[in-house]
């Protein structure tokens, strides 16, 4: 979906009001009802805001979309960002790769030219996208694994994901709040996380933009924390901020 200024301004409201209804947005806007409805559906659809009663409202930060519909949006975006990551990752490292489409787009960028790469993964899709790449060896964690993506969580992952020490750990999120926040949906994924990011030398963080400002439950920590984003649009000014604050690199991954 193209990014149109209005769309970023309904955002803001429905957080500022907790409610806003489609009556107040077509006068405040001066455009007709069906052009509000369609931003407002436009904006649901990448969970940035929620449909209700004639209106909008903050999304749920206890549910997160399934996965694949995550799978099926920003496609291209998630691509050109792994493109760009892959470039950063030198043939012989060891990596971590997290949960989440956007890690999985990653895998897959790893393993076309990638040579002699050792990969620790709780993501049982990461491990389907890199076995038929001799020159990666995949490191499976143990754990229960969810049936609704295929990652694997839970104690056994995280005292699995502690005995490593590696070069780089690719961290996918569920959402960027303006103060920093790292935001997620499930409890026991953001404990393995955590340890991604203790264990790692480098934490590349990798995100569509429509994770920017995004609710979820969960805090796994703050931007400050990682080593570099990669990105497809530039951050908004808050978070941009806290990165120049920390001297922190942002890639803006672009179509090649």
């Amino acid at each position: 979906m193209k990014q149109i200024p209005r769309h970023q301004q309904i955002i803001e409201l429905v957080k500022k009001q907790g409610y806003v209804s489609t009556e107040e947005l077509v006068e405040r806007f001066n455009v007709s009802p069906q052009t509000i409805r369609r931003d407002l559906n436009d904006l649901a659809d990448e969970n940035k805001i929620r449909r209700y009663h004639g209106g909008a409202t903050v999304p749920l930060s206890s549910e997160n979309t399934s996965y694949t519909t995550r799978k099926s949006q920003n496609y291209h975006e998630k691509d050109h960002i792994a493109e760009a990551l892959a470039r950063h990752i030198p043939d012989g490292a060891t990596l971590f790769i997290d949960i989440g489409t956007t890690p999985e787009a990653v895998a897959r960028e790893l393993g076309k030219n990638h040579k002699q790469l050792r990969v620790v993964t709780n993501n049982l899709n990461v491990a389907s996208i890199l076995l038929d790449s001799p020159e990666v060896k995949v490191i499976l964690a143990g754990g229960e694994v969810r049936d609704k993506d295929g990652g694997i969580v839970g104690e056994a992952t995280l005292d699995f994901i502690k005995q490593f020490r590696l070069d780089f750990g690719i961290l996918g999120i569920s959402g960027i709040d303006f103060d920093g926040s790292l935001l997620d949906f499930d409890y026991h994924e953001v404990r393995v996380k955590q340890a991604i990011i203790e264990n790692s030398r480098s934490v590349f963080l990798a995100v569509d933009s429509s994770k920017f400002g995004r609710n979820a439950m969960v805090k796994l920590g703050n931007i400050s924390q990682i080593h570099t984003l990669f990105t497809d649009k530039k951050p908004p000014k808050e978070i941009l901020h806290i990165l120049d604050s920390n001297q922190i690199p942002v890639e803006i991954a672009r179509e090649s």
